[in-house]
């Protein structure tokens, strides 16, 4: 990815801007440069940043009509692929989509886990239920559809495929993304009595692993 621009910029209320990025890769970048510079002490007053898949909001912007034209002019660059913490989150590949996957992806099933947990992935955003991270860096031909009939429950700690994410629910909701795989203790993913409730934050770098200590092989 070269740098990039927002591609616009909307107000939202008297105190908040949305800015509109191209792409999920370029919405990390611009995430990461806002947290750059307010680190730096460069950036005007902003009290809350919320990344989305396509879009960043800017909360508590004292003129949010000034920033607009500022953030409009940066040149933003790719997020470097070491930066940011790294969590590394257990699982079993034993879901009930486990056939299913490995059909559309031309592999045995137990081949599937091996490819899932090669990549190193990265919270795009979070929403959906408190603690559910969107989990950006699977290679676009092993992106998957939604099933087309959604589940009314799906546990808490199933790994799951949809579209370009990957994900693992933090509690039982209904669902209806490819289930692959299980993370056996999904408690750490939200924790409201931890400072940082939420495990996985915008940013974050994510590695699946082997509860028993065995890591995934490179898969092309």
């Amino acid at each position: 990815m070269t740098g990039a621009r927002a591609r616009s910029t909307h107000p939202a209320g008297r105190h908040a801007l949305l800015v509109e990025l191209p792409d999920a890769e370029h919405t990390a970048a611009f995430h990461a440069e806002v947290l750059r510079r307010r680190a730096a002490g460069t950036l005007p007053p902003v009290t809350e940043v919320v990344p989305g898949a396509r879009t960043v909001l800017l909360d508590g912007v004292p003129d949010p009509a000034a920033l607009a034209r500022e953030v409009l002019g940066w040149e933003v660059p790719p997020v470097p692929d070491g930066d940011g913490e790294v969590v590394e989150i257990p699982v079993r590949y034993d879901g009930p989509d486990l056939a299913d996957v490995a059909a559309r992806w031309g592999v045995a099933p137990e081949e599937v886990g091996a490819r899932h947990g090669s990549y190193t992935y990265r919270v795009a955003f979070c929403g959906f239920a408190p603690g559910f991270g969107y989990l950006t860096g699977l290679p676009d031909h092993l992106h998957l559809p939604r099933r087309a009939t959604p589940r009314t429950r799906v546990p808490a700690g199933a790994v799951a495929l949809a579209g370009p994410y990957s994900a693992v629910y933090p509690r039982s909701t209904p669902g209806g993304w490819q289930l692959i795989g299980t993370m056996p203790d999904p408690r750490p993913l939200w924790d409201p009595a931890r400072e940082r409730a939420a495990l996985l934050t915008p940013g974050t770098r994510v590695r699946f692993v082997d509860p028993d200590g065995a890591r995934g092989e490179a898969a092309a």
